[in-house]
This record gives structure tokens, sequence and C-alpha cells, in this order.
């Protein structure tokens, strides 16, 4: 067996807020070596999503456990060029707003790269960071995020081990992960002032941190991968004392949690075995049925052949746990519809059901499980779908300008041209256009983009089968803050969340699996609904209730993770189209499309077309596209 492929030590916890945790403890302990050595703890801290759950803990424990930071200097990795301190994107804005205002740390002590400079006095205010940097004992912790281009601070892919304090142009993926926060990615800065790798690697411990399933490719990378400019991150590899943080999302696709039995001896239950066999199938491009004896024996699956084998018996074992993932039923299926022979399920004992769907943006239920809304509608349910925010800062100024033009037309055509609603609509239009690049919309714009993208979510609903009167828009409270930056779930959004599920009873309860953003609207919407489903769960109509998580337009359940998969017919999907295009706001070009550049119809389809290529890769029937779910068992 081979020792582990990891050439930097490795802390997986079992979800951001462990991680958080952990890596809070890390900085605590250091704080606390250098004040037991009598001087300044010297801090190198991040920016970005990562971090933030990270200062929250710091801060939480200043505040409830007296952590002080008095003893501590810090310098951030980097800034945007050119950037006001008190822009929304600032890093200097970033680290008050999320550390400094809420700790007892000397201003005069922290240190950010200043983003006013002009271009002539770059060079010397970047040598004279590192003089600080010197100045004040080095750096006892580097605390990093990891960028999908495998870059740490600033350094993009090119920046070699000796690189220090500079000026660097931005790549083109880092600019487009960056436009949410500024509105549109040709509002991101093309360059930036960073701490070279050198600086970094100086430090003389560095912490990484990484969260969720979109961080994976890359750290397999910068973990397992040799050492190369094209990846600043492996440098890390080098350096004596660097540590790797990561939840399980970001860990997956690490050979130790991806083929665990490739390192040494696994317990072979049914989840390793269902992942071990897919696997093998997936690698070799065999459908499930035709693995062989020599199969397992050539790609480390001796054991799992000795305590199982021969390959027949575990090749049908997982085949048919596979086989009862597929459902055309994903309501249940009615007793006029059984046929001799079929077997019971659960699903089956109470039918209709009523159905609840928690579509964290107004668009994601009919992108997520456009196909099985419209299969629970034709089936009869009694179907509702809860909007959890308004998504109203997803959407163009442009869009809006269009609005409020048909809005003054419709006034014409009915002579009210000088009403009271006109006089808002022109005042309104006035404020878009005296409106800078990047500006927070006031509250009129804000409700104006609600109300497009809440008649788009109806639109699409109605086009699912969903009756208006079905649709419900919860407008959590965490979301309103008309920036990118939200605010932390709070007990108003648990009491809505908790409110609408005792208001419907759902038999079924549906919502958004996304994890790949701990910090994201999506992880967010997920835990509001685990916080309100502890609420409910002693009802007596939750003891019929099962939970169902969906993925969203970025990734989709590993097959051997799925527990329901629902095939759609060509018809289905084209009305699961056709159902995503009443969106038009997000069509063409969202205003935050995220990492792909496919609209999120192209890769609603291309992502169940796919699935539904797994399932025929894997020896099943050939089907045109299929919706995949995975059950939450509330308590486990």
């Amino acid at each position: 067996m081979s020792s582990r492929p990891e050439h930097i030590p490795l802390v997986i916890g079992a979800d951001a807020k462990d991680v958080d945790q952990l890596v809070a403890d890390r900085i605590v302990s250091c704080m606390r070596r250098c004040e037991d050595a009598g001087r300044p703890c010297v801090l190198g801290l991040a920016t970005g999503s990562t971090p933030t759950g990270v200062y929250a803990e710091l801060v939480r424990r200043h505040q409830q456990e007296g952590l002080s930071f008095r003893n501590v200097w810090t310098f951030n990795l980097d800034e945007y060029w050119p950037m006001d301190p008190n822009a929304l994107q600032s890093y200097q804005r970033f680290m008050r707003e999320h550390l400094f205002d809420h700790i007892d740390i000397d201003p005069q002590r922290c240190h950010v790269p200043d983003g006013r400079l002009s271009s002539d006095n770059v060079l010397a205010a970047c040598d004279a960071y590192e003089e600080k940097i010197r100045a004040a004992g080095g750096l006892d912790l580097q605390l990093l995020g990891i960028g999908r281009t495998g870059h740490i601070g600033f350094n993009e892919p090119g920046s070699g081990p000796d690189s220090r304090t500079r000026m660097i142009w931005l790549d083109a993926i880092t600019r487009r992960d960056a436009a949410s926060d500024f509105f549109g990615e040709h509002f991101v800065p093309r360059r930036a002032i960073t701490m070279g790798v050198g600086t970094i690697l100086e430090a003389k411990e560095v912490v990484m941190v990484a969260y969720g399933e979109g961080k994976a490719p890359i750290i397999r990378h910068a973990v397992e991968g040799e050492v190369t400019e094209r990846i600043p991150a492996t440098f890390l590899q080098h350096h004596p004392h660097a540590t790797v943080f990561l939840d399980a999302s970001a860990a997956s696709d690490l050979r130790r949690c991806r083929q665990p039995w490739t390192l040494g001896a696994v317990t072979w239950n049914d989840r390793t075995i269902r992942k071990a066999v897919i696997g093998l199938a997936r690698q070799l491009n065999r459908p499930i049925l035709k693995l062989t004896d020599e199969d397992y024996n050539e790609h480390h699956l001796q054991e799992l052949l000795a305590e199982h084998g021969p390959a027949y018996n575990i090749n049908i074992k997982v085949f048919r746990s596979m086989q009862r993932t597929i459902t055309g039923w994903p309501g249940g299926k009615p007793t006029t519809e059984r046929r001799e022979g079929d077997a019971p399920h659960p699903r089956d004992a109470i039918f209709p059901k009523r159905v609840l769907v928690f579509s964290p943006h107004p668009d994601d239920d009919v992108i997520s499980m456009g196909g099985t809304l419209i299969r629970l509608c034709d089936h009869g349910h009694d179907v509702h779908v809860a909007y959890q925010t308004s998504g109203n800062i997803a959407v163009f100024d442009d869009d809006v300008v269009r609005a409020l033009d048909l809005s003054l037309d419709l006034a014409q055509l009915t002579g009210s041209a000088t009403s009271p609603l006109t006089d808002w609509v022109q005042n309104a239009k006035a404020e878009l256009s005296n409106k800078s690049p990047g500006e927070i919309d006031g509250a009129n714009i804000l409700a104006i983009k609600g109300r497009i993208r809440r008649n788009e979510a109806i639109a699409g609903a109605r086009a699912a089968g969903v009756p208006e009167d079905h649709c419900h828009f919860l407008d959590l409270p965490f979301y309103e803050t008309g920036r990118v930056t939200k605010k932390p779930l709070g007990a108003e959004d648990v009491a809505i969340t908790a409110e609408m599920l005792r208001t419907v009873q759902p038999h079924l309860i549906f919502a958004a699996g996304d994890l790949s953003d701990p910090h994201g609207t999506h992880r967010t919407c997920l835990d509001c609904i685990f916080q309100a489903i502890e609420i409910v769960r002693g009802d007596e109509w939750f003891q019929d209730s099962v939970v169902w998580l969906y993925r969203g337009a970025w990734q989709e359940w590993e097959p051997e993770q799925i527990e329901m998969a629902v095939p759609l017919s060509p018809e289905e999907l084209d009305r699961k189209i056709a159902a995503i295009h009443k969106h038009e706001s997000q069509k063409d070009k969202a205003l935050f499309p995220g990492n792909d550049p496919r609209e999120f119809w192209q890769r609603a389809e291309d992502r169940n077309r796919e699935l539904a290529e797994t399932y025929d890769g894997l020896g099943f029937a050939e089907y045109e596209a299929m919706e995949a779910f995975v059950e939450y068992r509330p308590g486990e």
C-alpha cells in the first residue's frame, strides 16, 4: 500500500464551523506563545469569504471570553489598486468590519497595503511594507486562503518563491471570481498590491484554509502535486511549519478521501463499497455488472474482494442499490398506478402529498429541480415554493430602467401621466442615472429589483405547474443588505422559516444542499432550514415528513451519494428549460454568473444530461436527463 501522497500536513474538520474553531485555536496559541515570550505577536491576515468565520470566532472569544489583541500587530496580504480605503470592496474596510472594529487592537498596529498610492509611489511603498514587517519581528503566523488558480495573496500563476511585496496584474479567473463583489466583472480592478510568495514563506508558521467542493481540485494540486510556479500555493510544501485546514468538501478530491483503500485498510460497509465499485466502474468506463475479479485486484480492491467477493456478488449488491434510487414518482406512487409485483415504498403511504420546495434565490427551484417540480405538480401533489431571499442585488440597472419605462408607458396609456406613481418612477430613474459604478442601490431601487425577480419567480413556477398563491416570498432579513456581503443568520430568519413549515406542514421538503461556499447565500439558507427543522421536528405533522436536498447550478451529487434520481423525458426537460427562461433578468448574462460562463439553463440542461449519461455508463436504462437528491435525516 502507498504512503500518504500529501506533501503538507492536513487538518480536516467536519464542516466549516469546525474548521473556523480549529484555525482560531491555532491563532490564539500563537498569540499566547508570543505573550509568554514577552514580545508582540505579528499576524499576517487574509480577506475574502474564507476567513470570515475565523474572524467571527476570534471576535466571539474577545467579547465573551476576554481574549485580548492589545499585544498583536497585523499585516494584511493584499489590496486592490486603485482602491479607496472606504470603498465597499476595500480590504481595509473588510478588516474593519469583520475584525478590527470589534476587538481591542491598536489601530496603529493594523497594516493593509495602500490602494490610494500613485503608480510612481507603489514600488517604494512595497519596500516600506516589507521593512515594517521586518521591524515588527517578522510574521509569526500567516493566514491564507487559496484561489481557484492556486494563488495565495494575489500571487498569480508565474509568481516565484522569491517574490516580494509588489504590484501585480490580476488573472482573468481571479477577476471573474471577484465580480460579485464589484457588481460586475468590468468594475473589478486589473491590478493589486500583494505580499510576495517569498514574504509569505518567511512567516514562522503558515495556515492555509479552504472550504467547499469548489476548492477541492486546486487543493489536490496544491497538496499532492509537484511544486510549480503555475500553482503558487505548492511552494508551501517547502515550508517547515505550514498546515492546511479543510472542511470535508474541500478535501473530497484528495486521495485519502477519494480512494482511501489505496492508502491502507478501510472498513468495508455499504457506503465505502458503493463508493469503491462506482469509482472503479467509472475509472474503467465499464458497467457495474461487467466488473471482474481481476479489475478489483488490479485497482487496490483486493481486501474488498476477499471480504465480500466474488466480484459478481459485490456487483449485484451495488447495482441493486443504485437501481433503487431511480424513480419516476418522487412523491410516491398512488394505488391506482401500482403494478403487480411493485414493491411498496414509504413514499407511497400518503398520496397526494403537501410539498414545500425551498429556493434560496428566486430561480433555484426551476434551475435545480424544475423537472421534479413539474413531475410533482403533474402527479397532483399540493406543491408550494418558498423563495427564501429577494435576489434583489442580482438585477442589472438596465432591467430596472426598462421596467420603469414600461410603467411610464402604461401611465400614459391610462391617462395618468401626472400621478404620484409617475413622479415616483421619474425619481427612481433619476436615482439610477446619478448612481456611480459599484454603488449600493437605495431602498427604492432594491425594491424594484426585488419585484422584478418576484414576478419572474411566479412566472417560472407557473410554467412548472405551481399556482401563484402557492408561491411564498420569505425575504429573509439576513440577505437584505444591498451588498454581496450579508448579515449573519439571525433568530428572525429561522422563525420565519419555521412558520413557513408549520403553515404548509409538508410531507416532502426540498432544500438546496449546496455547500461549495460556506459563507454564501445557499449555505446560509440551508443552515436556516436545518435550524427551523430542529424547532418543528417535535410537531406531530413532521413525523410524516421527508427532507430531500438538491444541488444548484454548479455541481451535482456524486453518484455514490445519490438516494433518489428522477428521470426526465425530453418533453419534461424542454418544460424545465422554458420555466428557467421566465427569469429574464438572469438570461443572456447574469449579474453574478460565478465561474461558469454558460447561462443557467445551459448549465442545468448539461448537468441533467450528464447525470443520465453517468447512470447509462454504469449499466442502467438510458434516459434523456435526470435530477438527483440526497435525503437529510435530522438528528443523524
